[in-house]
């Protein structure tokens, strides 16, 4: 993760209204109808106390807020329940209608804060069942420590809200009292849970995968796609660990990393997941459905091949839903991603490990991150927690960050954790083995603020919800789609259902906690194996010298099929492996991979692949995903790693800072040599070629090569392979000549049709992520591959081969830059181009224009690029604007944690004209990085305000 934040894309019907008399609340407030009274009062009534005392009802005990010059508060309590309660309580402060807009979404209650334009994705969320599924975990999951937090704090943050309404919130709630007299209901425990449920939505792997190549099998051939989805090149890129092997059978069995004994297993190695009865070992059988079996037909299911077609209406459909379900941490794709590393101390200047992550994430205004630290005065049994880093506002504990003992990071595993099914269905239900099942049934009210409620059913199979209910066009089938005489008959149509690891209840509330606290690697292993959804990599060190890593998640067994095309639903074969629950078969706790001090000496993980899946020596027997991350940004940082350490050089803290900016670019070393040979006779094309000359491939903001380059990138892509794409993944609005009948004859008779893109920008392919890199890896070898060919334009002839193709490309780019930077090349630079733009939450994004100008920020001019470490991403399809950024960057220094490093990508206030709203846009755009003292001493030194939180109150 990493699309808004929490906004949806706000649609402006049924909303209109409300935003023009928040234009004028902000009007008044700015002092242009009633003076300068109104500019203190309304914008700065939301601003938060933070000096003096407050009465905090519940508290047993003071409870210190100590702010630095940033506006980032450390908490100081005498126990667990007061520090969690004014965690609440503050968060409350600096971001409750970030909380608000997100408790909302989670819910599928949209509606009622924005009007019926967000009834359908209401409807959608309804059906997943996010709040439903976070209510049954806390009812019957999640341990009674945990619950108690959650209910501290709740109990803070409605010690906030008490008596304030409006103006006294935000500027946003002022204008939704004003409008339709909205007003903010009491947060609860289960509103924090089901975050989790969004932020696993977001970070779910490869379902956008599995819908492009249902779709792409429309227009091209078994062999095609799979050349657009090559290989994971594990002879070039390393996966995170390497050489480690499952020891036992069954209940016994358990991973042992390279250079670890069978008998040790490693700290932790007790600590089961569920199906940990189950599959066991015996799930290695998808090894055998490699990466390059999955793209024949429905689940690889020759039989039921034909029923893929069909599917074509049904998915584009679901795939436009998909585009408008809000994104919390931002597009589902190649950018959701993170880079994070660990370097022994055997290799830093400091003698302990230094530790760096910096999560890739939708550009937020205000950053999805929150940093705070929260510390007992004393350690005890009473009060367990002395921790600080990045928390999620909205609920309890701190996710990535550093305790008194360890550190962690996270990344993306990138598992498959979803699985697409086609369902046949009947009036009377669902076919699963030749027998009609009924459906599961629910029904839900949507409220919707200024109309009348409505009121949907949701249906749901053995295999999950029928995500073909929310659309219009999934609500009839494909009719003439041909379905081979061996799947069912269609009937009233076939429907798509979602099976998915997060609608299983579960304890990963519970591993927040367990990491805050733990002190080792053996508490951080136990912890992880309760952190069930999103599956991620976890990264770890500790003060004692030790680093480590951890692959947790339950990543489901399947009894057949590898999870790349949607399955049959009516045959049990390709239902996920029973387990324990006799819900899902996940694989245990004990067989997913982890390392621990490997004697290379550090551990390197930014989304490629975990480990090489196969049967032989050295491999891994479960099926994690064949959709990993193609590794670009983890072998850069593997071989800045061994640059620095060659002949016994030591890296620094600021070593891993700089290594976190790199901006060299894989694809631009692979094609630049190509591109400066190309003959090119038009003058201006040749000076731009020029730039490329003596290039070190580095996307520097102030580049003019790189500039150039990406342009030329772009146009390779479009040319290449965006013009062959299917409708349903080229941008939006792309329209192209195609053959009326495209299963006639293409002769002199044929007549053609105009045929327009419907993709939204953040998901239309190709995007140009580390995959392409791949893909075009493999092709410039064949100078004659179909991919090269593309049809003649008015002002271009056609093309037949690869250097043909560069020529166009780079034309075409000379051209695009002429008109965006324009004809003079010493003005163009990489960052007019590559601009960062900071959008408040729904206002902010589909709002008036001079609400825009009100509430966002930006641009900033940035350097890196797509699949580049300084992870700056940009869809090609749609632009050079950033789309994904490093959310924060931080540097874990456990020699003296006081030295650590940290910054986050806007600031620690949601209030817009508030002091710390993007105080730290500028430094984090410099790739500069705040002190983050930890220790009493240093965090008293930082302090320039205090709040003093007291019992009472009522």
């Amino acid at each position: 993760m990493p699309a808004n934040e929490t906004a949806p894309p706000v649609k402006k019907k049924g909303r209109r209204a409300r935003l023009i008399v928040l234009v004028l609340v902000l009007a008044l407030f700015a002092g242009l109808g009633y003076g300068a009274y109104w500019s203190v009062d309304g914008v700065r009534a939301s601003f938060p106390q933070t000096t003096g005392s407050l009465k905090v009802p519940g508290l047993t005990g003071t409870v210190e807020v100590k702010r630095d010059a940033n506006g980032i508060p450390q908490l100081y309590a005498d126990n667990d329940d007061d520090l969690f309660r004014a965690q609440g309580f503050v968060h409350a402060q600096d971001r409750f209608w970030e909380m608000d807009v997100r408790r909302h979404m989670t819910s599928g209650r949209l509606s009622e804060m924005f009007g019926s334009g967000q009834v359908e994705t209401d409807a959608f969320l309804r059906t997943l069942g996010w709040r439903q599924v976070a209510q049954e975990e806390f009812d019957k999951k999640l341990s009674p420590e945990t619950k108690k937090y959650l209910q501290a704090y709740a109990d803070g943050v409605n010690a906030y809200l008490k008596g304030k309404s409006g103006k006294d919130l935000s500027v946003e709630h002022a204008a939704l009292k004003l409008t339709d007299g909205y007003a903010p209901e009491q947060w609860s425990p289960v509103d924090s849970v089901a975050w989790l449920k969004a932020m696993a939505w977001d970070l779910r792997g490869n379902m956008q995968d599995e819908i492009d190549r249902a779709l792409m099998s429309s227009k091209l051939s078994k062999a095609q796609i799979d050349e657009l989805y090559p290989p994971y090149p594990f002879d070039r890129n390393k996966p995170v660990v390497e050489g480690g092997r499952i020891d036992g059978t069954k209940d016994a069995a358990k991973y042992v990393p390279q250079g670890q004994t069978g008998s040790a297993g490693g700290p932790g190695s007790n600590a089961g997941g569920p199906g940990a009865n189950g599959s066991g070992s015996s799930g290695s059988g998808n090894a055998a459905s490699s990466q390059n079996a999955g793209t024949a037909g429905l689940a690889g299911n020759a039989t039921a091949q034909g029923a893929t077609v069909g599917l074509r209406t049904q998915l584009s459909a679901l795939a436009d839903t998909l585009d408008k379900v809000p994104a919390i941490l931002g597009p589902n794709g190649s950018g959701i991603g993170s880079n994070s590393w660990v370097v022994a101390g055997k290799y830093t200047t400091t003698g302990k490990p230094l530790l760096a992550n910096d999560p890739h994430l939708s550009p937020q205004l205000p950053s999805v991150w929150y940093q705070m630290g929260l510390h007992c005065r004393t350690v005890s049994a009473q009060c367990q927690y002395d921790v600080a880093g990045y928390t999620f506002s909205g609920m309890p504990g701190v996710v990535i960050g550093h305790n008194a003992d360890i550190a962690w990071g996270m990344t993306n595993l990138g598992a498959d954790v979803t699985d697409l099914y086609l369902e046949q269905i009947k009036p009377e239900g669902y076919v699963y083995d030749n027998k009609v099942q009924p459906f599961g049934i629910r029904e839900e009210v949507i409220k919707i603020a200024g109309g009348d409620s409505k009121k949907i059913t949701v249906r749901t199979t053995n295999n999950g919800p029928l995500v073909s209910d929310r659309s219009e066009e999934l609500g009839s089938v494909g009719t003439r789609a041909p379905v081979d005489t061996a799947a069912p008959d269609r009937g009233d149509g076939y429907a798509v259902a979602l099976r998915w690891t997060a609608l299983d209840p579960g304890k990963s509330m519970d591993a927040v906690f367990k990491l805050d606290r733990a002190k080792n690697f053996d508490e951080f292993r136990k912890a992880a194996a309760d952190f069930e959804v999103p599956s991620q990599n976890l990264i770890y060190a500790d003060t004692k010298g030790n680093i480590g890593y951890q692959a947790p998640g339950r990543i489901p067994v399947r009894n057949q099929g590898d999870g790349r095309m949607p399955a049959p639903g009516w045959d049990s074969k390709y239902a996920w492996k029973g387990g324990r629950d006799s819900n899902a078969g996940y694989i245990p706790q004990n067989e997913l991979p982890w390392d621990y001090n490997p004697s290379r000496g550090y551990i390197v993980t930014a989304n490629q692949a975990v480990v090489e899946n196969g049967t032989g020596a050295g491999k891994y027997p479960h099926l994690l995903t064949t959709d990993w991350g193609y590794g670009a940004r983890s072998q850069r940082i593997n071989d800045l790693i061994e640059a620095k350490i060659k002949d016994g050089g030591k890296i620094s803290t600021d070593d891993m800072r700089t290594m976190q900016m790199d901006n060299s670019s894989e694809i631009a070393a692979l094609l630049t040599p190509m591109l400066s040979k190309i003959q090119v006779s038009d003058p201006g094309v040749r000076a731009a070629q020029k730039l490329l000359d003596g290039w070190n491939y580095t996307q520097e903001s102030d580049s003019a090569a790189a500039a150039y380059f990406n342009a030329v990138w772009r146009n390779v892509l479009k040319l290449a392979f965006g013009d062959k794409m299917p409708k349903e993944l080229r941008i939006e609005g792309s329209c192209m000549n195609v053959l009326g009948d495209a299963t006639g004859p293409a002769d002199d008779l044929a007549e053609t049709v105009r045929e327009c893109g419907t993709r939204d920008s953040d998901s239309a392919q190709p995007d140009g992520g580390d995959r392409w890199f791949e893909v075009v890896r493999r092709l410039v070898k064949d100078e004659k591959s179909q991919w090269w060919a593309a049809p003649r334009t008015l002002n271009q002839p056609a093309t037949t081969s690869r250097d043909e193709l560069f020529a166009r490309a780079m034309t075409d780019a000379r051209w695009e830059l002429t008109a965006k930077l324009g004809k003079d090349q010493s003005t163009w630079s990489w960052g007019r181009l590559h601009q960062l733009h900071l959008k408040n939450q729904t206002i902010g994004t589909e709002g008036p224009g001079f609400m825009k100008w009100l509430l966002n920020r930006g641009p900033w001019n940035l350097g890196g690029g797509e699949a580049t470490v300084n992870a700056t991403g940009w869809n090609a399809t749609s632009g050079y604007e950033v789309t994904w950024v490093p959310s924060m960057r931080m540097v874990v220094n456990l020699n003296d944690l006081d030295k650590s490093r940290w910054i986050n990508l806007t600031g620690a206030s949601g209030h817009a004209y508030s002091a710390h709203y993007t105080d730290q846009t500028q430094m984090w755009a410099k790739g500069e990085l705040l002190d983050w003292p930890f220790g009493k001493e240093a965090v008293q030194q930082a302090t320039v305000d205090t709040l003093t939180l007291e019992p009472g109150g009522s």
